[in-house]
């Protein structure tokens, strides 16, 4: 039964089904160490269905419930209230749809890991973006913040999902040349996505741009072509 929950609520729910023999690997596959991207950050050892089903449970939990939980210093709450977020967005009118999004740019400090931008940004910054300017995504694709770049880029399969290619295309052109590879996995990813849809489009796009592209970002874009084609992008044959 769906019910709403308040934040001690919800943090004991998702403790109550944590395991924490997995937070040490959980540590090492986010990158928690010091100097890494994630620098940090705390795990109490969730698994991701696990989370979901919490979410699901508070499913009807009231949106200043997520804001605050969004500020946690555990990524797996960060991760319920990005969930969290996406169901109030699913069922708000346009302009409670405007205030999530709005929220959401206002706090990406919380939105601080792949799979944090990974699991929510298409959902809420391109599902609201899909009708609209999408200005807002350049300024990110500039920031100086990885995880802003990232947001970017990402929001762009909501858009995807339609054949609407020219802003993720003009996006990964912009990040081309970023220095983290995780914006190289990002941008090969969409690549690949815009292919499967339309190859062509995606193969102007490579003609201009593959003898500059991380090696990281060439082979994610490439990785559903036929053998043959694959080697000559790879070769620098194309």
């Amino acid at each position: 039964m769906t019910q709403k929950g308040g934040v001690a609520q919800i943090k004991q729910a998702l403790r109550a089904v944590a395991e924490s023999d997995r937070i040490n690997d959980l540590q090492r596959y986010f990158k928690t160490g010091p100097g890494e991207y994630a620098e940090g950050d705390k795990f109490i050892g969730l698994r991701v269905p696990a989370v979901r089903a919490v979410v699901k449970q508070f499913r009807a939990t009231e949106f200043s419930v997520v804001e605050k939980l969004l500020a946690s210093p555990w990524h797996e709450e960060r991760l319920c209230a990005l969930l969290l977020m996406i169901e109030h967005f699913k069922r708000a009118d346009e302009k409670g749809r405007e205030r999530i999004y709005r929220f959401y740019l206002n706090n990406t400090d919380h939105i601080n890991n792949w799979d944090l931008v990974d699991v929510s940004t298409h959902k809420i910054v391109g599902e609201f973006l899909l009708e609209k300017e999408r200005k807002p995504l350049y300024k990110l694709a500039r920031s100086k913040k990885l995880w802003e770049r990232r947001i970017a880029i990402i929001a762009c399969f909501a858009f995807i999902r339609f054949k609407d290619f020219d802003d993720a295309l003009k996006l990964s052109a912009i990040l081309r040349d970023d220095d983290h590879d995780l914006i190289h996995k990002a941008v090969g990813w969409v690549l690949r996505e815009i292919g499967k849809r339309d190859r062509k489009a995606e193969e102007v796009f490579l003609k201009e741009h593959y003898q500059k592209m991380p090696r990281t970002m060439l082979r994610y874009a490439i990785e559903q072509f036929p053998e043959a084609r694959r080697k000559a992008y790879l070769a620098g044959r194309v």
